[in-house]
């Protein structure tokens, strides 16, 4: 399932411009992809080839087709910034950000199928070791203590996001943050059970192909299906309203940052922008 991960990495990398030195980041992450998926699946040497092929053809796509429109993604967050930004402004990006990576993985589903179609028991028992000890990460570093030592901790890297676009806050903003950080409901043995559900569909549609050995076409069906049921979770789960409620409780906390941003502070982010745009615009003239 290795083009799943990938792409959602690199929507999430690129289009959330959540590292530091994007261009350092984007010209190395054709190593650091295989690196991760192998950790996933530890691949043979027949697949090695056929994984390192497809990544470098994946960014050769990447880099001619989406780089612009990132562009003009972060062109637009920068007049939102220098406005008035209004929640619904955001929400808006919110669900156009999650298209394009759904977008992103469905353009995908034909190599996540042919992949499947290549996977060996030994690997899948990879797989479901390297998601078990994610899980058992995700409890150590989200479940631990109370629920307000786990609250400290989302406030925690929520901040540390916040100050990589506006720089550092004051205390008396910090503490503004932390209550709209707080208001977000709080569920971390949901968040954890999502998890494991979404884990299981993938391993149950992993075994399945490896079995019934479908014609890659049926194969791309099965695979679109699942890509879809990772994004309808939120439409249609019994937990909708946890997922509504959490949604847009983060939406206001994002908006509570912006509002109180002072000009300096939005300067800094306008700026970190610009930085990231000439990155953009560089990598997609290579």
């Amino acid at each position: 399932m290795k083009k799943f991960n990938t792409c959602l990495v690199l929507a999430f990398a690129i289009l959330l411009a959540a590292c530091s030195s994007l261009r350092l980041a984007y010209n190395n992450a054709d190593t650091l992809l295989y690196w991760w998926l192998d950790a996933y699946v530890d691949f043979d040497s027949e697949q090695k080839a056929e994984v390192k092929q497809d990544i470098d053809d994946f960014f050769r796509w990447h880099r001619k087709t989406q780089l612009q429109d990132y562009v003009q993604l972060l062109q637009k967050g920068q007049r939102q910034l220098s406005g008035n930004i209004t929640q619904a402004d955001l929400m808006a990006d919110y669900v156009d950000i999650r298209d394009r990576t759904e977008a992103l993985l469905l353009r995908s589903a034909p190599d996540i199928a042919e992949m499947a179609l290549s996977l060996k028991p030994e690997q899948l028992e990879v797989m479901e070791k390297k998601f078990n000890k994610n899980n058992a990460d995700f409890r150590k570093k989200n479940m631990k203590g109370d629920a307000e030592d786990q609250k400290k901790f989302r406030f925690k890297k929520s901040m540390e996001q916040f100050e990589l676009w506006f720089g550092d806050f004051s205390n008396e903003q910090e503490a503004i943050i932390r209550k709209a950080s707080d208001a977000r409901p709080l569920d971390n043995e949901l968040w954890l059970d999502e998890r494991i559900r979404r884990q299981l569909k993938i391993m149950a549609l992993a075994r399945k192909i490896m079995i019934e050995k479908p014609s890659k076409e049926v194969a791309t069906h099965w695979v679109e299906e699942l890509i879809r049921s990772g994004y309808d979770r939120f439409g249609f789960s019994p937990r909708k309203a946890f997922f509504d409620s959490y949604t847009q409780s983060t939406v206001e906390l994002v908006h509570t940052v912006v509002r109180i941003a002072t000009p300096e502070q939005k300067a800094h982010a306008h700026k970190r922008m610009e930085g990231w745009i000439k990155d953009l615009n560089s990598l997609g003239m290579r």
